[in-house]
């Protein structure tokens, strides 16, 4: 039983995500409120893991997601099948006036001392409508599903998509799944129905049934309620902290055999230093730190998250395994959008230029 997970040799799924497609409105350098133009990204922290495995590391993955039958779903549901991602839509009809809808992103990419700033329109969101009972695991499961993965931000949508996270983890655990959970806390999205408390109590539950936990040092405060220091004075890049925590995560849910997470430190919109680290079974491990420039950072995390599940479903050593998921992660943010455009080939090969150990 290798990182203490017991992963399925094979499975006519290598992963299955369940989360809530969204389009990303990308307006370059320029502000919102000066824009003249704007990119479409399609995105969503639980579809980009899938889509990434499936694009770049070539694994068979699939997303259980809401879709609605209008000409953005269209847009985006072309963008799932480019990317290789197998889909399991419940689907909604528009009304033609206000919705349901796929929900917007507004994100422009900000500029030198200018950070990037980022806003949502979620308002009648299908992806908030889903609940228990939508999705026939079963189903989905039947072919063999080798990793479930899910996220925070899905999980803050409504006070139903929790449940749905929670039976599909239980369904893919009687199916010999590995689970994973991004908390991918964002305060804005629980602030609208119930803030911190409310955001610990729905991913305590979740976490109950997880195997792989990522996130950071905020993350697991927020998130899972794990008492830790002031993070805004220590060094962004310090794993101390992180691994300081690990003991109180594992008291409190004993069932996590791996937490992991990037750490970044932000020079200027354009400049960061990255690295990874992970808790894996009891040992911790360190990525080397990179000097990146950034296009677009949107997504990094993500990038992270799917390298690292590629390694692990992979066989590789526990250190090889942050490598790539810190490796994918940082050549996610030299491209435009929020999923993958290089290969795993370049994967492989980062590292030569630009590191300091």
């Amino acid at each position: 039983m290798k990182y203490g997970l017991n992963i399925a040799p094979q499975g006519a799924l290598d992963l299955v995500s369940v989360g809530a497609l969204v389009h990303r409105l990308d307006p370059g350098i320029v502000p919102f409120r000066k824009a003249t133009e704007c990119k479409i990204h399609v995105s969503g922290g639980e579809f980009n893991v899938a889509a990434n495995l499936a694009d770049c590391f070539r694994l068979q993955t699939g997303i259980a997601t809401a879709m609605v039958d209008y000409p953005i779903g269209d847009l985006i549901a072309e963008r799932v099948r480019a990317m290789g991602v197998k889909p399991f839509y419940k689907r909604f009809k528009h009304n033609g006036v206000n919705g349901p809808n796929m929900a917007t992103v507004y994100s422009d990419r900000g500029y030198g001392a200018r950070g990037p700033v980022v806003f949502y329109n979620r308002s009648n969101e299908g992806g908030a409508l889903l609940k228990p009972g939508d999705f026939d695991w079963n189903s989905i499961f039947a072919g063999g599903v080798r990793w479930f993965h899910s996220g925070g931000i899905f999980a803050a949508l409504s006070a139903t998509t929790g449940e749905v996270i929670i039976e599909g983890m239980k369904a893919a655990k009687a199916a010999g799944a590995v689970v994973s959970f991004d908390l991918n806390y964002r305060e804005k999205l629980w602030n609208i129905w119930g803030g911190d408390q409310k955001a610990a109590e729905i991913i305590g539950r979740i976490v109950e049934n997880v195997d792989v936990v990522i996130g950071n040092e905020e993350d697991l405060q927020k998130g899972l309620g794990i008492p830790g220091p002031d993070v805004q004075k220590k060094s962004k890049l310090d794993p101390a902290v992180f691994f300081g925590m690990i003991g109180n995560v594992v008291a409190k849910y004993p069932k996590v055999k791996i937490v992991a997470t990037t750490l970044r430190e932000v020079h200027s919109t354009a400049r960061h230093s990255w690295s990874a680290v992970a808790w894996i079974d009891g040992q911790t491990y360190v990525a080397p730190t990179a000097e990146l420039d950034i296009l677009d950072r949107v997504g990094g995390g993500d990038g992270f998250a799917a390298g690292f599940i590629y390694g692990l479903l992979s066989g590789e050593e526990p250190q090889e395994a942050v490598r790539l998921g810190w490796a994918h992660g940082a050549l996610l943010t030299t491209t435009p959008g929020d999923t993958t455009m290089v290969t795993l080939e370049q994967v492989r090969a980062f590292g030569s230029v630009r590191i300091s150990r």
